[in-house]
């Protein structure tokens, strides 16, 4: 439950404004200039234009006798607030990143106060009255008070530093491509500043051992790293999924200089990006998977080998070292995992605790009062064995430990029901008061712009909420850096989440506010593309964006490896075939999301020739579902006009593509269901078959069109680093064979 505090102590800041219906007249601001409300203030200075604006220290308030105003106060200072006697009752309720829009009428016109718990508070409740005074005009301000439901919305963001000192996505097109982005302030500016629009307040960073580009340690001193090396080798399709072989000699060899930058740079680089972030309410936690050495093998003796003292010693200086050497820094996390080979729970908790966790409390000895969360994964390890090894921290006041879990393993787009963490939360209760971080793996959707907003309101909703402490979004399948695979140049090159703007938006305005209606949604539309009906496209996009969950929650491949939907793909072992394809036989074979009501095609077809009836969600229903959706969208799409709008005209395209792809899963089920049929039930065998053909033919037809648009759009191939190459061409090609596997005889 959230702590009430008194009225007089709750509330840091107020900001007043004077309504007017347009903005022909100067206002009045008078405000406390701090870089969280710089931002939010410049935000609304766009809003109505820099020039009708006068800026004022606050105490001029008092004096003024201008009908319009704004005001950014400290509400304990009485003299200067006005019109708020009778408005306490709307106030109380607020907590930490809270806010309150507020609208009076008085002799002095129509006042709008926006007042915020803290300064995150006043910052977000200043971005929500420029949203709205776009949308609606000064006049439409409407009274509204907004807590944040999840505390951390965050960010997961595979960090490619540097070919030495690698993610766990570089060998892929996404990372080698964002590399030298990661060394760009630029980039994290614009990064940063989105993501304090949309309400997310941490971004945590991902590397397998990314201490040598971040940090010289005393005892270490040679592994630190100058310059921002990549490789120009040749990269094989594959590589381990453990995250080995990324720094072979091979790759090391071809080695190039990007950026030249000595250590030192390189830390007052990584400290003025978190000084950003701090200006923006955007926290920064590290998070490694262990044990990796990369940069630093063999130096020292350090190795790989968890039972190594060197690299004990090793990575507990290089924790502490991290810690004091970004103050700015509040958190570090880690994985007892992918790198321990046949250690035991036990022995994993065992180097855990003596590498991080007396490396964070080495570092708070020598900054007595240093606030630092940490986060351990449980991931290839378990929660008790967490829990007990590291009560020495989780009874430390000054440290935040805190769990993370995968919540829907590497699929949020599969089912808002996910039953994987039920165990999870019963073991960290039964120690405690102990939270997670949910990782909310997005390893589905990276080319098409998605966007269903009553998903993923459902989906946050749905969270069990009493041992959460809030979530990451991201992926590891993709860098969410700079786009690289738009052919159009005029978009090239733009940040994934402004090309993305109304997928980042969702997840963060949704889990800062999942009660949010779906007409503040449409009021963006508006604003964002005046040449649509707001509606139309609003149905539109979320109907495509369905074809996601639908698809995903009946074909379940529960790891990023296992199933890519947007190129029907996995590893070769798990597609079972030698091209990674998903033919239509392991559309048969593979099993519906454990979270859903959906029904396999064995099942199905069993019941059928069984005589039986079932509650279940049957394959043909779903495939109904994903025709509807995907003809909901086609149709009103056609009645969208996009003129002079490019971004409206590539985002039809994506919506056009993301139906096309419905229409063929859908009519893929059905096929498969039908082959199934004419293999297991002797009666109306060749109906069956005729069926099955005609239906993977629709889809075949399809899927073409989903070719189309795609490499109208996007360049092809692209190389990812859990399911190899992605050639639309050579995809149509095996689409193309489920056909022939249809018209084969029964022994297949």
């Amino acid at each position: 439950m959230r702590r009430k505090l008194p009225i007089h102590l709750s509330f840091s800041a107020i900001f007043l404004i004077a309504a007017s219906c347009a903005f022909t007249q100067k206002t009045e601001v008078f405000f406390n200039s701090t870089p969280q409300i710089d931002f939010a203030l410049s935000e609304l200075c766009k809003v109505m234009g820099d020039g009708n604006i006068q800026r004022f220290v606050p105490e001029d308030i008092i004096h003024s006798k201008s009908g319009v105003k704004i005001a950014l106060l400290l509400l304990s200072d009485a003299n200067t607030i006005h019109g708020l006697t009778n408005q306490e009752d709307k106030l109380k309720g607020l907590g930490e990143e809270g806010f309150s829009i507020v609208v009076n009428s008085n002799r002095v016109g129509r006042q709008i106060y926006v007042i915020g718990y803290d300064e995150p508070g006043l910052m977000y409740g200043t971005l929500e009255l420029a949203e709205q005074v776009s949308q609606k005009g000064l006049a439409g301000v409407t009274e509204t008070m907004q807590n944040p439901y999840m505390k951390t919305r965050g960010t997961k963001f595979n960090l490619p530093l540097d070919v030495r000192t690698p993610s766990y996505t570089d060998v892929s097109d996404a990372a080698q491509q964002n590399i030298s982005n990661m060394w760009d302030i630029e980039f994290w500016k614009a990064y940063i500043d989105n993501l304090a629009r949309n309400r997310y307040n941490l971004i945590s960073l991902w590397n397998l051992h990314p201490f040598p580009s971040m940090v010289k340690v005393p005892e270490y001193p040679d592994v630190a790293l100058d310059d921002v090396q990549r490789s120009t080798t040749e990269w094989k399709e594959f590589y381990p999924l453990e995250g080995l072989g990324f720094c072979t000699p091979e790759i090391l060899k071809n080695a190039e200089v990007m950026k030249k930058m000595n250590i030192d740079e390189k830390i007052e680089f990584w400290r003025s990006v978190m000084q950003y972030g701090k200006e923006r309410n955007v926290d920064f936690f590290i998070i490694t998977w262990n044990v990796f050495v990369y940069g630093a093998q063999d130096k020292y003796g350090i190795t790989d080998d968890y039972k190594n003292p060197v690299t004990i010693d090793y990575f507990r200086k290089s924790v502490k070292e991290l810690i004091l050497t970004y103050p700015d820094l509040k958190g570090i996390g880690l994985t007892t995992g992918e790198n321990f080979g046949k250690a035991t729970p036990d022995e994993k908790e065992e180097w855990a605790y003596n590498t991080f966790g007396l490396g964070v409390l080495d570092a708070l000895a020598e900054e007595p009062g240093r606030k630092i969360t940490l986060i351990h994964r449980q991931h290839q390890t378990g929660a008790l064995e967490i829990a007990r090894k590291f009560k020495p921290l989780t009874d430390n006041p000054d440290i935040r430990f805190i769990f993370s879990f995968k919540y829907a393993q590497a699929h949020v787009f599969s089912s808002t029901i996910q039953p994987f963490s039920n165990n999870f939360v019963k073991e960290i209760k039964s120690e405690g008061d102990l939270k997670t971080l949910w990782t909310l793996r997005n390893d589905d959707n990276y080319l098409y712009r998605w966007g269903a907003p009553d998903y993923v309101r459902e989906f946050i909703k749905n969270i069990p909420y009493d041992v959460t402490a809030g979530f990451y979004y991201g992926s590891d399948q993709w860098i969410w850096g700079r786009e690289f695979l738009i052919k159009d140049a005029a978009d090239a090159g733009q940040l994934e989440i402004e090309k993305h703007w109304y997928h980042w938006m969702l997840w963060g305005r949704l889990g800062y506010n999942p009660d949010l209606s779906n007409d503040v949604f449409r009021g963006m539309l508006s604003a964002r593309y005046p040449e649509a009906d707001p509606e139309r496209l609003f149905t539109a996009w979320q109907d495509a964006s369905m074809i996601y969950p639908l698809t995903t929650g009946f074909h379940w491949g529960a790891l990023d490896f296992q199933w890519y939907i947007e190129a029907c793909k996995s590893l070769k072992g798990f597609a079972r075939n030698e091209t990674g394809f998903h033919d239509v036989n392991r559309f048969i074979s593979l099993a519906p999301h454990p979270g859903t009501r959906n029904q396999s095609i064995p099942a199905y077809v069993n019941m059928i020739k069984s005589g039986l009836s079932t509650d279940s969600i049957t394959p043909p229903e779903v495939s109904a579902m994903l025709h509807e959706h995907s003809d909901r969208a086609l149709a009103v799409l056609e009645t969208i006009r996009s003129g002079e709008n490019r971004e409206l005209a590539s985002l039809v395209t994506d919506i056009k593509a993301m139906a096309f792809l419905g229409k063929y899963y859908a009519h893929k089920i059905m096929g498969a269901a039908e082959l199934h049929k004419y293999r297991t039930i002797d009666t109306m065998k060749m109906e069956n078959q005729k069926r099955a053909v005609e239906e993977l033919t629709q889809a075949a037809s399809y899927f073409k069109l989903y070719t189309e648009l795609s490499e109208k759009s996007y360049k092809n191939p692209f190389w990812t680093n859990r399911v190899g190459d992605v050639d639309w061409e050579k995809i149509y090609s095996w689409v193309l064979e489920d056909i022939s596997i249809a018209n084969q005889s029964m022994s297949d």
